[in-house]
């Protein structure tokens, strides 16, 4: 983090955790492979074993199979994959591809994409005004499909607004019409509890950079009972034959050391953010009453708030916070940049109009209550420059 500026963008990467530099700098320079059976490469086998425990105890997934990748969308697009199977799911699946993949109106680009589904089996599901899958919806398609089993896709936070999605509801529609479902959970990890055991996904995917793991390192954790198919890179048999190529031993290692420390702050995090994020919340709305805190009616990440401020441009606020010495985003960090409106705000029914000027703040481990009040300054300071009433106000 620059010295002098306030970060605030923890959703699209976290600052790596000092702890997480300690345990990476400690393998860099290790000489042994994880394939090799002398010493060296034992000793870099017993990191990446011990890695992948942190990792699975992060998510409650003891009894699951975790595969590392590069980062969450390798993991998505491990998951969606025509070519799955199940077994030993009672009636779910058996050698059968599924029939369809559904996913989520709001997901992260990696999983709307469809994953290796051709295009033609794809199916998005709706979701209400604050981002909330349609259940109706959905039980209703899945119960109308005779032709074999669903594929379900859907992300346990949204990445943009932070609202949660009902995944053992959703698990409940999916299992009861013998599908399989797979929750997209780089957001929600470590940002709240998450016990794979009892949540009813087969499949969960992982990032470490977004709660200060280094960026390259991913997951893809399933049911035992779960077979991917061909894995995306061929080659060597590492993971278990799912992912080719020699692991990237210090991510890797960060990942697992971020997991650790994560998984033994997960209550304070919460109540941290909650807070900050409140207090945020109460400090944009003191100056401007009208403005829209997008999934504010519905359960939400505790660290995350986006809100618009109609009239003026997403764009426009990012690089004035930016000169006010404030990171923040107008929304998913893989379509920053580009000048779109955002799927997941269309799919929520917002127009344009306000869609447009939509900021996120995403809070995490390194931010403190000072920062909260830069923040405030620095909003109160920037709208009063470009909101275009308050430019009325002036001008009268």
């Amino acid at each position: 983090m620059t010295a002098g500026r306030v970060y605030l963008d923890y959703n699209a990467s976290a600052p790596l955790r000092p702890e997480v530099v300690e345990a990476m700098l400690r393998v860099l320079t290790a000489s042994g492979n994880g394939s090799s059976v002398h010493r060296e490469g034992r000793a870099a086998r017993a990191a990446i074993e011990e890695a992948r425990a942190k990792v699975a105890a992060l998510v409650g997934a003891g009894g699951g199979k975790l595969v590392f990748t590069s980062g969450g969308t390798e993991a998505n697009a491990l998951a969606l994959s025509p070519d799955v199977r199940v077994r030993g799911f009672g009636g779910r699946g058996g050698n059968t591809p599924p029939s369809r993949c559904f996913i989520g109106a709001t997901e992260h680009p990696s999983v709307l994409a469809g994953g290796r589904f051709p295009a033609e089996a794809v199916t998005v599901v709706p979701v209400d005004g604050n981002g909330v899958v349609d259940l109706a919806w959905l039980a209703e398609r899945l119960g109308a499909d005779a032709e074999g089993w669903p594929f379900v896709s859907v992300q346990m936070a949204n990445n943009e607004t932070g609202v949660l999605q009902p995944i053992a509801e959703i698990a409940r529609l999916v299992h009861g019409a013998d599908g399989v479902l797979h929750v997209d959970a780089v957001q929600a990890a470590a940002k709240m509890p998450i016990d794979f055991s009892t949540l009813g996904a087969d499949m969960l995917s992982l990032s470490a950079h977004k709660f200060g793991g280094p960026q390259g390192a991913g997951a893809l954790i399933y049911n035992p009972g779960v077979d991917l198919g061909p894995s995306l890179l061929r080659g060597g048999g590492q993971e278990s034959g799912h992912r080719a190529g020699t692991e990237n031993l210090a991510a890797i290692v960060g990942f697992g050391a971020a997991s650790e420390i994560a998984f033994g702050e997960i209550d304070h995090y919460m109540m941290a953010m909650a807070a900050m994020r409140d207090e945020i919340e109460r400090h944009v709305r003191q100056v401007l009453p009208n403005l829209v805190v997008f999934g504010a009616d519905v359960r939400r990440l505790a660290n995350t708030s986006a809100f618009a401020i109609p009239g003026v441009k997403a764009e426009t606020l990012v690089m004035a916070f930016d000169l006010a010495g404030v990171a923040v985003s107008s929304g998913s960090a893989c379509s920053s940049g580009k000048v779109r409106p955002s799927h997941v705000l269309a799919a929520m029914g917002v127009a344009p109009t306000v869609a447009e000027g939509a900021v996120r703040i995403s809070l995490g481990w390194a931010n403190r209550d000072e920062d909260v009040e830069r923040f405030a300054s620095a909003f109160a300071s920037v709208t009063r420059k470009l909101s275009p009433r308050r430019q009325g106000d002036r001008a009268a």
